[in-house]
């Protein structure tokens, strides 16, 4: 990799290293197996739930199209880190280009925000669905489906292109090292040559509104659910609600837990290794046990896998 030397003794980075899981080589090899597996069941889990939705007619309805558009996310979600960490856990030099570091911040962060307005649109689903349960037919059609995933699709990779550009415009100085396992905004923030408050500021922004204005939203439209669950008269009318939103308001709780601990306080706060455990949780193990949690608790999804697994 090629290095320029400034009059400041600091060097212009044409590169990066990307440390990720530091430890012996046979400590990599064992890491890389272990991430490989659960690479292969992330793709295979997911799968299985959009060949499920796409096989079985009773399960061509809005609730699980969406499910298996969100599935389909989370397949490209995992894709745009953990194969280059795959890759680091085998290589020596550990390097990643300028373009590819940039190339990665924009995919993983354009498809976390994705999958953010994913979860605000099958929120709004269960509200039509609970709370305006005679419109229902009406109001969720096949077309204002395909409206609001093609919306989630294209306003979360228009979001983030306008400040990774100028991230990715500013001089980097000094050690070439990210102490992470993937392009993160802020360790490539504290390589700059010079630290510029408004450009974190300016993230932090735009970052939070992406985060809160979905997740408002889905309070929102739980507390709606609940308030009409609570008020359904029977105790079976009530189980049968409740079963509808476990899955999803599990999913919501794992996906938001993790990434708010890990961004409404500054990164910079965060010591490195729970920077990498947090962003673990989000980004791997939540599309892992998603479609668990999608299929256990819901009876037709059951019955839709176990008639593909048979075929």
């Amino acid at each position: 990799m090629r290095m320029h030397n400034s009059t400041s003794n600091s060097s212009t980075i044409t590169g990066f290293i990307l440390l990720g899981f530091p430890c012996s080589r046979e400590g990599q090899i064992l890491l890389f197996v272990l991430f490989f597996i659960v690479y292969l069941l992330i793709l295979m889990g997911n799968a299985s739930i959009i060949c499920a939705v796409y096989c079985d007619q009773k399960l061509h309805t809005p609730m699980y199209f969406l499910l298996a558009n969100f599935s389909f996310l989370e397949i490209w979600y995992v894709t745009s880190t953990v194969p280059n960490m795959l890759a680091n856990f085998l290589s020596d030099t550990k390097v990643i280009s300028l373009s590819g570091c940039f190339l990665q911040f924009y995919f993983f962060f354009s498809l976390g925000s994705t999958e953010c307005l994913f979860l605000a649109v099958m929120a709004f689903d269960r509200y039509l669905a609970i709370c305006r349960p005679l419109h229902y037919p009406a109001l969720m059609t096949g077309h204002l489906c395909n409206i609001l995933v093609v919306s989630c699709w294209v306003l979360g990779f228009l979001w983030f292109p306008v400040p990774i550009t100028i991230i990715s415009q500013m001089s980097f100085c000094g050690s070439r090292i990210i102490d992470h396992f993937l392009c993160d905004p802020g360790p490539l923030l504290a390589l700059t040559c010079s630290r510029s408050p408004l450009m974190e500021v300016f993230w932090t922004i735009i970052t939070s509104l992406i985060l809160f204005v979905p997740f408002l939203f889905i309070m929102g439209s739980y507390t709606l659910v609940l308030r009409a669950v609570f008020r359904v008269p029977s105790r079976d009318g009530q189980k049968k609600a409740f079963s509808t939103c476990g899955s999803h308001l599990t999913v919501v709780s794992l996906f938001y837990g993790s990434v708010m601990i890990m961004y409404l306080s500054p990164t910079s706060e965060h010591e490195a290794g729970m920077q990498k455990v947090v962003t673990l949780f989000y980004s791997l193990v939540t599309p892992l046990i998603n479609p668990v949690i999608y299929s256990l608790r819901n009876k037709d999804m059951k019955h839709a896998l176990q008639k593909v697994l048979r075929t």
